[in-house]
C-alpha cells in the first residue's frame, strides 16, 4: 500500500482519499455479509482481505494528514488497547457473572470513555432506518430508559425469526401498495424516537 501510494507507484491509488473510498468500504462489508450467509468459508477468507486493504489503504492515507498523521501500527495499537481496556473480567480482576453482563460493563466503559451522556451519542444517524431504530431501541435498553413507544402489534412469544421475516415482508408488501415508503416512513419514525429519547433525557418524559 505504500509502494502504491509513494511516487512511481499507482496513479489511481494515489489520487484517493478517505471520502472517495467510501463506497468501496460499504460494497466490501455487504460482499462479507453475503459470503458469511452463504457459510463460504472460502470466499469469507477474500472478502475479509478486501475489507483489511480498506484498513490498510485509509491507514496509509492518514499518514499525509498535515496535522494529525496516523498509521497501521497506530490503529493496531488502539483496538488493541481498546480489547484490553474493556475486558476487566479478562486483563483484570474484575468478576462477571454472564455475556449480558459483559455487554452491560462494554456500554458502560464506552460511555466513559467517550464522555457520552446521552443514548443517541455516537449512533450513526445516516445508517438504514431499520438497524438505526435497532440501536437505538438497544441503546435506551441499555440506559434503563423507559419510553412511551408506540403501540405495536403483539407477536406471538413463540415466533422466530423465519416467522417475524415473513411478517415484516407482509407488512412492507402493504405499506409498497398504498404508496408508501418504508425506508422513508421508519426514518421519520426513528427521528420521533430520537426525539423521545431527548425529551426524556431532559426531564419532559417520565417513567
Amino acid at each position: 500500500m505504500d509502494q502504491l501510494r509513494s511516487p512511481g507507484g499507482c496513479p489511481w491509488d494515489a489520487e484517493q482519499d478517505h471520502q472517495s473510498l467510501l463506497k468501496y468500504l460499504l460494497e466490501e462489508s455487504y460482499e462479507f455479509i453475503e459470503v458469511v450467509e452463504e457459510g463460504d468459508q472460502k470466499a469469507m477468507q477474500e472478502e475479509l482481505g478486501d475489507l483489511l486493504l480498506q484498513v490498510f489503504f485509509h491507514s496509509r492515507i492518514a499518514e499525509e494528514h498535515k496535522d494529525s498523521p496516523f498509521n497501521i501500527e497506530d490503529v493496531a495499537k488502539t483496538i488493541a488497547d481498546k480489547l484490553e481496556h474493556r475486558h476487566p473480567h479478562v486483563f483484570g480482576g474484575e468478576k462477571v457473572s454472564s455475556s449480558s453482563e459483559v455487554l452491560q460493563n462494554w456500554e458502560k466503559q464506552k460511555a466513559v470513555e467517550k464522555g457520552r451522556s446521552s443514548a443517541i451519542d455516537g449512533v450513526p444517524v445516516g445508517q438504514p432506518a431499520l438497524p438505526l431504530v435497532a440501536k437505538l431501541l438497544y441503546r435506551s435498553e441499555k440506559f434503563d430508559y423507559q419510553l412511551d413507544l408506540p403501540q405495536a402489534v403483539k407477536l406471538d412469544p413463540n415466533i422466530n425469526s423465519d416467522q417475524f421475516g415473513d411478517l415484516l415482508v407482509g407488512i412492507i408488501a402493504q405499506a409498497v401498495n398504498l404508496g408508501i415508503d418504508p425506508e422513508a416512513a421508519l426514518r421519520t419514525a426513528a427521528k420521533g424516537l430520537i426525539s423521545n429519547i431527548l425529551q426524556y433525557e431532559q426531564g419532559r418524559i417520565t417513567p
